[in-house]
Parts: C-alpha cells; structure tokens; sequence
C-alpha cells in the first residue's frame, strides 16, 4: 500500500525543463544594486513581474518605426525618418500617486517629455496644484475621522490635508476660472485638458506636474473633472458666475486621435477606474496597444475594470494579441520609483543632449 502510494506521489518529471532556475540575489558578492534589480528575473513571484515590467518599459523607450521592417505602402520609406519615429507613451494614474510622493517622480517624466500622454482624475490635478501652494503631511492609517474632522484635517491613507489648503487653493483658482468665462464670451471653446493646460501656466511653478506638462504641450485627460475639489470650485463658480462651459467630447478626440495615429502605443497604468479604462478606450481605437504595464493590487473576480487582467482587454482589442503585457500586483508607491530608476532615468541619461531643460541647466 506504502509503495503504490508512494507510485502516486512521485509521477515521474520531465527529463528536463528548458526554463530558468529560481535563484535570488547572493549579499556575499556585496550590494550591487543593477544586479539587485536584475536578479529579480529568477526571484519569483511579484519580483519576477517587476523585472519584466522595468524590461517592458524599456522597450517601449527605445522602440523605434526603424525597427520594423519597411512594408511597400509605408508612408515614411527613409530609413532616418523612420529612426526618429518612437512609440507615444501613454500614463495613467489615479490621484493618490499626485497625493503621494510619486509626484514628484511623476513631475520628472514630465519634465523631460518622457511620456507623451496623461490621463488622471480630478484629484490627480487639483492635488499638484495644492502643493505649490501648501504642503501635505504624513499621518497613519489609524487616525480617528471624527477627530481629524474636528480639527479640519482631511486624511488621505495615511496623509494629511488641511481644510486651509483648500481654501487656498479656492483663492487662486477663482479668478482663474473667472478669466476662463470671460475668454468664453470672446469664442474661447473650454475643454478640461485645456483648461489643465491654463492653469499649468498659471502656476508657473517648477514643482508642478501640469507647469511641465503646459510647457512641454503634453495632453492631460481629466473627463471626470468635476470628481474633487475643482469640481466644487466649478460647481461654486457657477452660481457666482455662471456659465462657463467644458467640452468633454474634444477631449475624447485628442486620446482617440493620439492613439489612432501612431505607429506603437506603450500604456503605463498606475491604479484603476477611469484613468485606467479611457486609457485602454482610446488603444481600442487602434485595436490596442503594442507594450502595456499595469500596477495595481486589484482581482478581476468581482469583473470591474479596475482588477481586471491585461487578457481581458485584449478580448476587447484594448491591448493587442501579439504583446506580453504585465500585470504587476503592488501598490505603485513601492515600486514605481524602482522602475523608472532603471527605465526611465537611464534612458533619458544617454539622451541628455536631446532635452533643452537639461541643457539649460547645463549652461
């Protein structure tokens, strides 16, 4: 009996497995941390999808139209021309990477015109601009509500904002909004990537996200503007001054547009709800798109977009057949900065000579 179960147990392997040996990183050989990160590809688990997701972004960075080969009906033939064409990078992320500090992180993609596409909440836009003009703080989860309400503090995980910086952020907004009608009247048509773009300038604070993204003219899609504080800043002025008019349908078409008209589309999501889905929308458009990464500790069995699995946006055409996407399970505050350290900031060292902000700071 002890022999046939023994039979069971032990079915016979394969002679051999062509697949890479588990194997972590060995502290003997000292800290490395390129080889750290590296090692992560025989770790396992979340780690292995890490190292998958740096290698992704990766190749959306360097792909270029050269790269592929030249079909008869090709409307760029010259092999120069094509060299210059690069894949649009699309990122989306919900408003707690702006509360965070990833906005910072964010600010330098920005910055440097390495992403060419953004699409975030209303949150993800006012919180940038609330913190040029008062800081967030660093709480704990476990603060009571109904004592941070008595003292007018507002907790965001385990962040803190105060009730002030919203009225501040109530004074400089107003006026804005104010000029915005009066520009309306004139023949101004509003959208809320455009009105995104203004108040960027308005700013005009380094700090910024969107002062970054105004300057370098990187479309950022909010269609659920009125989701947060500047919804109730919108929703107020209103009354005081009603009349002004956003039009979320321009907007559609300048993410369908995008992604419609490029040759390779890359999709770094950050988060789900709705800057996850319009993303992925705007890549069905073109049935789908060529590289995409998403960050986020959502399960696809209760069917909501938000955990949902790259598979399924390919049944969509949201991503298509032939990509490797990568869903990473983690909360992106802890791994993001990891992944454009080794994506991001390298490759926009080799092509330092290409950016004119560092070039300005260089002289």
């Amino acid at each position: 009996m002890v022999e046939k179960a023994k039979e069971v147990i032990m079915t016979q392997s394969a002679e051999e497995l062509d697949l890479p040996e588990i194997k972590g990183y060995d502290f003997n050989k000292g800290i490395n941390y390129s080889e750290l990160i590296n090692s992560y590809f025989t770790t396992g688990l979340q780690a292995t999808n890490l190292a998958r997701t740096i290698q992704i972004v990766n190749q959306m960075l360097r792909w270029r139209l050269s790269d592929d080969p030249l079909l008869v009906d090709d409307s760029i033939p010259d092999i120069q021309d094509r060299s210059k064409v690069k894949c649009i990078v699309f990122l989306a992320y919900t408003s707690n990477m702006i509360s965070c500090g990833l906005r910072e992180i964010i600010r330098y993609l920005v910055q440097h015109k390495l992403v060419d596409v953004i699409t975030t909440t209303a949150g993800g836009i006012e919180e940038d601009f609330i913190k040029c003009l008062a800081p967030t703080y660093l709480g704990d989860f476990n603060l009571k509500g109904k004592e941070l309400r008595a003292q007018g503090l507002n907790r965001i995980g385990n962040m803190l904002v105060p009730n002030k910086n919203y009225c501040k952020f109530e004074e400089w907004v107003m006026p804005i909004l104010d000029k915005a009608l009066e520009e309306q009247k004139n023949g101004m048509i509003w959208t809320p990537s455009k009105l995104i773009h203004r108040l960027g300038l308005e700013i005009n604070n380094e700090d910024s996200v969107y002062y970054w993204a105004a300057v370098n003219n990187i479309p950022v899609l909010c269609p659920g503007i009125t989701d947060g504080s500047l919804g109730d800043m919108l929703f107020m002025h209103s009354y005081n001054n009603g009349g002004l008019i956003l039009d979320i349908v321009n907007d559609v078409r300048v993410i369908n547009d995008t992604a419609m008209v490029a040759r390779k589309t890359g999709m770094i999501i950050l988060g789900g709800g709705l800057p996850k889905h319009h993303t992925c929308n705007a890549n069905m458009m073109r049935n789908g798109a060529d590289f995409s990464i998403y960050i986020n500790t959502g399960i696809e069995h209760e069917g909501s977009d938000s955990g949902a699995a790259p598979d399924e946006a390919v049944s969509w055409g949201k991503i298509k057949g032939s990509c490797e996407p990568v869903k990473l399970f983690s909360e992106a505050s802890l791994v993001f900065p990891i992944i454009v350290a080794e994506s991001f900031v390298k490759y926009h060292e080799e092509h330092y000579d290409g950016c004119q902000v560092c070039a300005k700071k260089k002289n």
